[in-house]
């Protein structure tokens, strides 16, 4: 048996293109997930989830101030990746949750070649 949360609809933006994600709460395993069975990005979260490599690297806008709280891995990636705007967050490291109602998500692409 299959129990998922409620339904939480936000935008993803990957390369110009805008769509609507409807999923429900805890759908998926983290946001990394979510995105690769979505857009199929090449070369996204290479460490598998790990937070270390850099490249779910996405931008979120949207979203309470309490949603910006990062785990040790994610902050020294981020710094050692030169990342200081502070929308900026790991894919890998956020849940499918109700936080992410009415968030906008960008997949930064550029960073997809670390």
């Amino acid at each position: 048996m299959n129990v998922q949360g409620p339904e939480i609809v936000f935008q993803l933006v990957y390369q110009g293109q805008q769509q609507f994600v409807h999923t429900h709460t805890y759908a998926y395993r983290n946001l990394m997930v979510l995105i690769k069975d979505t857009v199929f990005p090449d070369c996204f979260g290479e460490c598998g989830g790990m937070g270390r490599c850099g490249t779910c690297l996405v931008q979120i806008s949207g979203v309470q101030p309490s949603f910006k709280t990062m785990d040790r891995n994610e902050k020294a990636t981020l710094l050692k990746n030169a990342v200081k705007d502070c929308r900026s967050r790991l894919a890998c490291q956020i849940l499918v949750d109700e936080q992410l109602q009415g968030a906008v998500i960008e997949i930064q692409d550029d960073y997809l070649q670390m």
